[in-house]
């Protein structure tokens, strides 16, 4: 990390990694670093660049060129992984905040600083860059092209900050109803799929939220369990109104099997694609909005991830590979955020270089020049990381604040759900603007502002002023 040398990197991980409560689910982080890899590796791999009309390097994904590859995908769609793994953290996190004396307005404004710090830094520098581009002369088209390109990974962002703040309320629904929350979920998820195959396809809108709150829950229920809060629920311990997720071998082989015979019947008789990533022209996509075919695969990779948990904590007892765990973790936002940004900054090199390739999709030559291109990656994105990995890194534990009573303590509980708001909505804009929209900052300027409004008002309410009553 910037300021550091190796030796004591090494030195604060290992400090890190031995100060671990003995009760933590190590899985979890071991999980979070995966996804993050393979998410990486996924883009990185099925990139194409090719030249514009313009003679200017463009990308677009490699998929539809090589068909053969799109189960694959089933693997490579890690965003289930990731809300699995946040309901699960959200749900810990939240029980140990209540339990030093916190509240919910408390703990969302905790959770925003671990998640917006990295990516207000990304915002900010893709903005001032592209004013400098502009004043060097560039096109307005291209830098939008640019900016749109490097901010692909914000959408999954956007979602994720819309079910944060959805923990409190939705967990005690979780309390109340147990299992039968993600599959009431599940199943307005597949009226929703209806919408878009018979109409109207409005109707499917809300599975942006409810596909992926399904997921989330399943986090919750993977808490209880492990903390054996299995008390039943309405008084029953069985079936849908269970708390706890079933973790046995027998669950996890059910799930396996039982998701994957869904989702290779709705994939192969039913209308959705085989493809768990989106490709252009696709009516029924599976991953915008989340799909019932989804859903399915995410079932079968929660068997898959149930199956290996026992073998993989115990490897994640031991002193290195917990070391090489923590170290992913502490930066894991950043490697995502930057991912992107490390093609771009590689493209324009070799583009001013004269020596970018742009082999063909699926060609002899395509497939030739992935390995030394994620090779030449992986170099950018660790200079990357190194610049701005330790923003995340020093980001800690927030300690516990309690909301001031009195009209204050309402209005910062209101001010902090809508900056989340702001900065979803934001999020939301630059993802749906697309890349042919010629925005003098890279970015919508409402998107620019909204951001800024929502993420600096967290920032404030998380000083010492925002608690004062």
């Amino acid at each position: 990390m910037s300021g550091l040398t190796y030796p004591r990197v090494m030195r604060r991980l290992a400090r890190l990694a031995a100060r671990t409560p003995a009760d933590r689910e190590r899985y979890l982080d071991l999980l979070r670093a995966l996804a993050i890899m393979l998410v990486v590796l996924g883009h990185w791999t099925f990139v194409t660049i090719y030249h514009d009309q313009h003679g200017q390097p463009n990308g677009r994904s490699a998929l539809p060129a090589i068909p053969w590859a799109e189960p694959l995908t089933w693997a490579l769609q890690v965003m289930p992984v990731f809300f699995l793994v946040g309901g699960y953290a959200n749900a810990a996190s939240l029980a140990s905040h209540r339990g030093r004396g916190g509240d919910r307005t408390g703990w969302l404004l905790g959770r925003s600083a671990r998640l917006l710090r990295p990516t207000t830094v990304l915002v900010l520098v893709l903005a001032g860059g592209s004013l400098v581009a502009r004043l060097a002369g560039a096109e307005a088209g291209m830098v939008r092209i640019v900016v749109w390109f490097a901010t692909i990974p914000l959408w999954f962002l956007a979602a994720y900050l819309a079910v944060v703040p959805l923990t409190p309320p939705m967990y005690a629904l979780h309390r109340r109803f147990g299992l039968a929350v993600p599959a009431a979920l599940a199943l307005l998820v597949a009226v929703g799929d209806l919408g878009r195959a018979l109409g109207p396809a409005e109707l499917a809108l809300a599975n942006y939220l409810l596909g992926w709150l399904a997921v989330h829950q399943l986090g919750f229920a993977w808490y209880d369990a492990r903390r054996s809060n299995c008390r039943p629920t309405a008084g029953r311990q069985v079936g849908l109104r269970t708390r706890c997720l079933p973790m046995s071998p027998r669950a996890a082989l059910v799930m396996i099997i039982g998701g994957l015979a869904v989702a290779v019947l709705l994939t192969s008789v039913g209308p959705y694609p085989v493809s768990m990533i989106n490709e252009p022209g696709e009516r029924m996509a599976n991953a915008a909005p989340p799909s019932v075919a989804l859903l399915a695969v995410a079932t079968a990779q929660l068997g898959l991830i149930l199956l290996l948990r026992e073998r993989a904590e115990r490897w994640l007892h031991r002193s290195r590979p917990w070391q090489a765990v923590v170290a992913v973790n502490a930066v894991v936002l950043t490697v995502f955020l930057w991912h992107l940004t490390a093609v771009i900054l590689l493209v324009g090199a070799l583009h001013g270089l004269g020596v970018l390739p742009t082999p063909p999709a699926g060609t002899a030559t395509w497939f030739a020049w992935r390995l030394p291109w994620v090779l030449m990656l992986a170099v950018v994105l660790v200079v990357l990381v190194a610049v701005f990995g330790p923003i995340e890194a020093r980001t800690g534990r927030s300690p516990v604040s309690r909301s001031p009573a009195g009209w204050w303590g309402r209005a910062r509980s209101v001010l902090t759900v809508t900056a989340f708001a702001a900065t979803v909505y934001a999020l939301l804009v630059n993802s749906s603007a697309g890349k042919i929209s010629p925005d003098p900052l890279g970015l919508p300027i409402s998107a620019l502002v909204a951001y800024l409004a929502g993420a600096g008002t967290l920032r404030l309410l998380r000083s010492r002023w925002g608690g004062r009553g």
